[in-house]
């Protein structure tokens, strides 16, 4: 490299500390409430009460709280992770059925068929409860994780088709063609051209219907009533304390059920941020 190069690679390393300073800064914001949360299930109450916004480590570690939230969100992490897999799976895979229909297939009053589907989009879910919860009953679903399935894989396909549809418009008919001479059914067009061409999509909306399910607490909380049912979010309110909150526990509780959504950021952000791009590109 000459001197040249050299002297323009130390302007450039001059000229981008501030935006790395920034980008640090606005890091260590988002990541505080983390630590703060860490550092509390630790303690006891008496060291917190004394000491709430002193983001120091504890004198004494109270690992009897990290016990104590094992123990209890075991069970209902267990609950959230078969209802959010299940419900993530089944739900993309109708979503794919009908947006292969959506996009390959033209039917009279397709267009109409297809804005009355959109108008789901428009209906805000609270206003669903009141009918949703004597449907259940009349199935007799009420205290179930197989009604939160269902009802996750209902709710997602609206936006899952809106999105894989227009996806799959953009894909070579040509494709299509040659593998209807082959002798392919649909099924198997599918499985062969729709599926992996569109993976990088299919995975971002993987990772949204997934969060969605996790991150559900309204229906849980009106329909579930064993505690061996509770999903986290449901589990996690009823360790508010009448008089006393155990903020030690509390917070071990909190972090412990935030483990799995912070994997799950590291290891499928690359693959979340691919599909955005893909279908920004594609649109």
């Amino acid at each position: 490299m000459s001197a040249a190069e050299n002297t323009i690679a130390k302007l450039h390393r001059k000229v981008d500390w501030p935006k790395h300073l920034i980008i640090w800064f606005f890091i260590l914001i988002e990541l505080f409430p983390l630590y703060m949360m860490f550092q509390v299930s630790f303690k006891d109450n008496a060291s917190f009460i004394q000491q709430p916004w002193l983001p120091l480590p504890p004198t004494e570690w109270q690992w009897g709280n990290w016990l104590f939230a094992i123990k209890l969100v075991g069970p209902y992490l267990a609950n959230t992770l078969f209802v959010a897999v299940t419900a993530t799976i089944s739900s993309l895979f109708l979503a794919i059925l009908g947006a292969y229909f959506f996009s390959r297939h033209k039917m009279p009053f397709s267009g109409l068929l297809w804005a009355l589907f959109l108008f789901l989009m428009l209906l805000p879910t609270v206003t669903n409860i009141v009918p949703l919860f004597m449907l259940l009953k009349s199935m007799s679903l009420l205290n179930t994780l197989l009604a939160l399935i269902l009802v996750g894989v209902a709710g997602g396909q609206v936006f899952n088709i809106f999105v894989l549809r227009h996806f799959l418009e953009d894909l070579p008919k040509d494709l299509f063609e040659a593998a209807e001479m082959d002798g392919a059914s649909h099924f198997q067009q599918i499985i062969n051209i729709v599926i992996p061409m569109s993976g990088p999509i299919i995975g971002t909306l993987a990772i949204l219907s997934f969060l969605n399910a996790w991150n559900d607490f309204l229906l849980p909380l009106i329909i579930l009533r064993d505690k061996e049912l509770f999903t986290l979010g449901v589990g996690l309110i009823y360790l508010d304390g009448e008089y006393v909150k155990p903020w030690g526990k509390i917070m071990a509780s909190y972090f412990l059920a935030a483990i799995p959504l912070i994997l799950i950021f590291l290891f499928t952000m690359r693959l979340f941020v691919r599909g955005l791009s893909a279908g920004a590109i594609k649109g």
